[in-house]
């Protein structure tokens, strides 16, 4: 799936079960934890994302959390706490914030805890609704 185009923006979360290619502006998190997500070079993502890998081109600030990997190109900027088993930093690519590949589990666990949460509460905002 493709949210393509420099002149899109999208403020809410993102559910996807195949894998995405971001160019635009994304405000929200971004769940797509078994396949992958890129950040396309002019595209700008304020969020976490979750996914099994994440590569960026473009500039994200929130949290990354990958089961599998994270790449950052060379023309990507990242502010973030990076959560996953293998980082890859291209010469040019920067990255402001923390790398803790050991606090991943952890942090899966509360991704997925929030997640069920908040889909209880919209169920049962919309039933009594």
């Amino acid at each position: 799936m493709s949210l393509q185009g420099h002149t899109i923006a999208i403020r809410g979360t993102i559910d996807s079960v195949e894998d995405l290619l971001i160019e635009g502006r994304i405000e929200g998190d971004i769940w797509n934890e078994n396949h992958v997500v890129t950040i396309g070079a002019d595209a700008k993502v304020t969020g976490d994302i979750v996914a099994r890998q994440i590569t960026v081109r473009g500039a994200v600030e929130g949290t990354l959390l990958a089961t599998g990997r994270v790449d950052i190109m060379d023309e990507g900027r990242v502010t973030a706490r990076v959560l996953s088993r293998k980082l890859t930093l291209a010469e040019g690519g920067l990255l402001q914030g923390k790398a803790e590949p050991q606090h991943l589990e952890a942090a899966l666990k509360v991704a997925r805890h929030r997640r069920t949460e908040a889909a209880t509460a919209d169920a049962v905002k919309k039933a009594s609704a």
